[in-house]
């Protein structure tokens, strides 16, 4: 029997009046599907976005133009506008391209390891495994995005963050599929420290190593997330 997600809270939005609309509602929305809150299949219409975020039909409409261009959603002209399902191709270049940067940051942090960038990766890392314990997917998933953004940032690559996670949202998706599943928490966890260890340790070749292993750990169970939520891949 296919797995169904248990009920993904919608994260509460607030209009910041210094900028446009159009925007703020494409990164609402595209937190919302990736978070899972918006599951493959769920329609989306354009009246009732705009009623809901209380602005008129134009911004609503440009902020699925892009959501559309990321892939994460499919417009069909005249009929329907719907949350795209994940599309394993895209999501395995997604990780070809995320795989080889952050091989190459890992190394370059861990020929010259500064403390302050580990101890703040650290404090990240405390602060995930109190959440696995809640079992707060939302706060996991901010979490560890902010422990790879720490990583680009002190790699002086902060674009390249903002690159591979515009690529990475069918990915991204797979990855909120995958959590649930037993265990999954914790080994991101774990490979978090590996990470950081070897960074600490200056020991480059290791460092890769880990970043290696830990960004295969998705796709390699595919056949189980597929045998999940089959309904929810293409």
């Amino acid at each position: 029997m296919e797995a169904t997600l248990p009920n993904v809270p919608v994260q509460r939005f607030l209009f910041d009046r210094t900028r446009q609309a159009a925007p703020q509602v494409f990164e609402h929305m595209r937190d919302q599907i990736i978070a899972m809150a918006l599951p493959p299949g769920t329609v989306l219409s354009r009246v009732d976005l705009a009623a809901q975020y209380g602005i008129s039909q134009t911004p609503v409409r440009d902020a699925l133009m892009r959501l559309s261009e990321e892939g994460l959603v499919d417009i069909f002209p005249q009929h329907a506008t719907r949350v795209s399902p994940i599309d394993i191709a895209l999501a395995q270049q997604a990780h070809f391209l995320r795989r080889s940067i952050e091989l190459e940051v890992a190394r370059a942090l861990a020929e010259s390891a500064e403390p302050a960038l580990v101890e703040s990766l650290r404090a990240n890392i405390r602060r995930m495994r109190a959440v696995v314990e809640d079992g707060n997917y939302v706060e996991f998933t901010v979490l560890d995005q902010g422990f790879h953004r720490t990583l680009y940032e002190a790699a002086k690559v902060p674009d390249l963050f903002h690159l591979v996670r515009r690529q990475s949202g069918h990915l991204d998706r797979l990855r909120r599929l995958h959590l649930p599943i037993e265990g999954k928490t914790k080994a991101v966890v774990r490979d978090h420290v590996a990470i950081v260890d070897a960074i600490a340790a200056g020991d480059p070749v290791k460092a890769e190593a880990c970043v290696r292993a830990h960004l295969s750990g998705t796709l390699s169970h595919l056949d189980a997330i597929r045998s999940r939520y089959a309904t929810y891949l293409r």
